[in-house]
């Protein structure tokens, strides 16, 4: 068994270390006397902000947004050139809030899915903003456009020539895998295009709305793309269990397609190539001129379909264009927006007007319509406009090394108004496990940093982002050495002099509650405190419990989490699952959990909770009866929220927290507290 310590913790380190260290950081030492900003009530981080995820039409007459609407996130509409008072409801969702949709080409109508209380089965739904409310409602009606149950509809594609065709995917007839149907948007009719009885896991459609490639995941967790002729499916294409391929785009050619792919032993990175769609010939196209991460993304023209931009993230977003005209506009929107990330959130079907938005680690964003024929700027609103932000914190890109000696890279967000030393310190590891944290306005930062914590954010091996090696570095070592980068992310930190190793927290969702769980099992001498969200404590029953859909994912969970097939697996994961070393934790511990989960069930967190107060060990429990993998509903959100802070206090010195909320938070979080005596092993 792996030993897991909390080693060479140096006390006193010297000041002029401890001021070196913290100009590198750009955060020096705040004067004697100074005092930290107000508090910020919580609701101007986290509750739903009263506009967000605007998208232009695609003629550039209208733009949707998100706004809150009978107590719920619903899709508002207004004109280009009107103001946001001048807008209107037209959906009325009162039981589940709508998190995103997108404009049909034509721009008829808004698309959305929606789920019941987060158990994940998703329905589509379309309205036509144009019409008038339907009797006694204020918004026109919204059609259910699959009405199923206990089915998760999946969307494939909204080709561009076709703009009243959805393709979709259902799992009506085995809920191991999709079907693939065509949606006809005004009628709401369904057509069989494939019956998956072949592991297919996706399908890609070319702008003209024909199905020309396919993805199947083999028993062995390969990948294999295959051409569509018809009825007849060819392979062109296989990248191994530890390797990834999907197309991108179709070539304007109508021959080749762009794949994003890490195939063999000399692809470190992700990059982009041409693939010859009947010879499966590949041709790079472009890898990181810098070696340094994966390609991140590409964007290509909905006018011309030529490729148009790379995108790349390493500490910050790195953008490689190919296109002049785009990179001069890009350039000037850089220009007036210094220090800022830019990103097009969308654009109309000719690209002559983007919506855009600048933001930053201290700035959540500003929003502009963007018109590229006469370079005008048409200011839209502010991201969260009553958030405070001189009273922000600056999140630093920082690296360290583990206890193997790889260098883990990470973000380091310190508190405003406080001395930069010996900090109280919390720990957030990110969810997948196999996705990364990124530079930019980030609320529980913001949250934790304010409340007084110094707030650490590792991207751990097993992220990704950086590359096949370092992906693969975390194959079968949650609660190892992919435990270790976060442990000596806290050993760095208190080195440095940076965190007070007697006040340190962790607190994580998904991947991160489970880190959350090993950290205090695992290396109880590391933290006074943990919050696990959603977070599994046996990967046994983690890994046997999955989704169905998930059954193309199951040999890639034996591979890269541990098989419980296997005698050998069921004793790695034993040993690596928190709910065996659950004597060992010894730090009060906060767990909540929505009880509607699919992925994470709710028996992940009843277990660790039973087996806690069975050892008469301190850990408090919160159940969402509404919400599934992590919650959506503003009042459980705020609820967790006021008791995560409240406990954090309790256990942390040097922490505050706002003791206020409304009284229907409140009531929710009584509703949410559950008993741990009354929980059931």
């Amino acid at each position: 068994m792996k030993v897991r310590t909390f080693l060479s913790i140096r006390w006193g380190v010297g000041a002029v270390l401890s001021a070196l260290i913290l100009g590198m950081l750009g955060c020096a030492t705040t004067e004697q006397g100074a005092e930290p900003p107000p508090l910020m009530d919580r609701e101007l981080l986290f509750d739903d902000p009263d506009i967000a995820n605007t998208q232009v039409s695609p003629d550039g007459e209208f733009i949707a947004f998100i706004r809150p609407y009978l107590g719920m996130r619903n899709i508002w509409v207004k004109g280009a050139e009107d103001s946001f008072d001048q807008a209107r409801p037209v959906t009325a969702e009162t039981d589940r809030p709508i998190a995103g949709y997108f404009w049909s080409w034509d721009g008829r109508y808004l698309l959305y899915v929606r789920d019941d209380g987060g158990d994940e089965n998703f329905n589509v739904y379309a309205v036509d903003p144009s019409e008038p409310p339907a009797p006694d409602t204020t918004v026109p009606p919204a059609r259910n456009l699959t009405g199923l149950s206990g089915v998760r509809a999946f969307i494939y594609g909204a080709p561009r020539e076709r703009p009243d065709t959805l393709y979709i995917g259902l799992n009506d007839r085995d809920p191991s895998w999709h079907d693939v149907y065509r949606l006809t948007i005004s009628t709401g009719e369904l057509e069989l295009v494939l019956e998956n009885t072949d592991r297919i896991t996706g399908v890609s459609f070319d702008p003209q709305g024909n199905l020309r490639t396919a993805t199947r995941s083999p028993q062995d967790g390969s990948t294999e793309i295959l051409r569509v002729d018809g009825d007849e499916l060819t392979l062109i294409y296989q990248c191994g269990i530890f390797e990834s391929c999907s197309v991108q785009y179709f070539h304007s050619d109508g021959e080749h397609a762009y794949l994003v792919t890490n195939r063999g032993d000399d692809a470190n990175f992700q990059r982009l190539t041409l693939l010859d769609l009947q010879s499966g010939e590949e041709t790079l196209i472009e890898e990181d001129p810098e070696q340094s991460v994966d390609l991140s993304r590409v964007m290509f023209s909905s006018v011309t379909d030529e490729l148009l931009a790379t995108f790349y993230v390493e500490d910050k977003q790195r953008v490689y264009w190919r296109n002049d005209r785009w990179e001069t506009d890009f350039t000037w929107l850089q220009e007036q927006f210094p220090n800022r990330e830019i990103r097009i959130n969308s654009r109309t079907r000719d690209e002559r007007r983007w919506l855009v938005s600048a933001s930053a680690d201290t700035e959540p964003g500003e929003i502009y319509l963007f018109d590229r024929d006469d370079r005008t700027l048409a200011f839209q609103y502010r991201v969260r406009e009553e958030l405070p932000r001189e009273w922000l914190a600056s999140m630093k890109p920082i690296e360290y090394a583990s206890s193997d000696g790889l260098t883990i890279p990470a973000y380091l967000t310190l508190p405003v108004g406080r001395n930069q030393d010996s900090l109280p310190l919390i720990v957030v590891p990110h969810g997948g496990p196999w996705v990364r944290d990124h530079w930019g306005y980030n609320s529980y930062a913001q949250f934790f940093a304010n409340r007084g914590f110094a707030v650490l954010q590792p991207n751990f091996r097993g992220s990704a982002g950086f590359g096949k090696e370092f992906l693969d570095a975390g194959n079968l070592a949650w609660g190892d050495e992919m435990q270790d980068d976060i442990t000596w992310g806290v050993k760095y930190l208190v080195e440095q002099g940076i965190a007070d190793p007697n006040r340190v927290a962790i607190m994580g969702a998904s991947y991160g509650g489970y880190a959350t769980l090993a950290g205090l099992a695992f290396t109880p001498e590391v933290y006074a405190a943990g919050v696990s969200l959603v977070g599994p404590s046996n990967l046994i029953t983690l890994i046997e419990t999955v989704p169905p859909y998930w059954e193309a994912f199951r040999t890639t969970l034996h591979r890269r989490v541990g098989d419980p097939t296997t005698e050998e697996g069921r004793q790695q994961l034993i040993r690596q699952s928190p709910l065996y070393s659950a004597d060992q934790i010894n730090a009060p511990l906060l767990v909540i959990h929505g009880a509607n989960d699919p992925r994470v069930k709710q028996a992940e967190s009843d277990q660790i909770v039973a087996a806690l107060h069975e050892n008469n060990l301190p850990v408090a429990y919160l159940v969402a009866p509404d919400e599934g993998h992590g919650f959506a509903v503003s009042d459980n959100n705020m609820a967790a929220l006021a008791e995560t802070e409240r406990f954090l206090a309790e256990h942390i010195d040097g922490i505050r927290f706002q003791e206020s909320m409304s009284p229907e938070v409140a009531e929710r979080l009584e509703r949410m507290r559950v008993d741990p005596e009354e929980v059931a092993p």
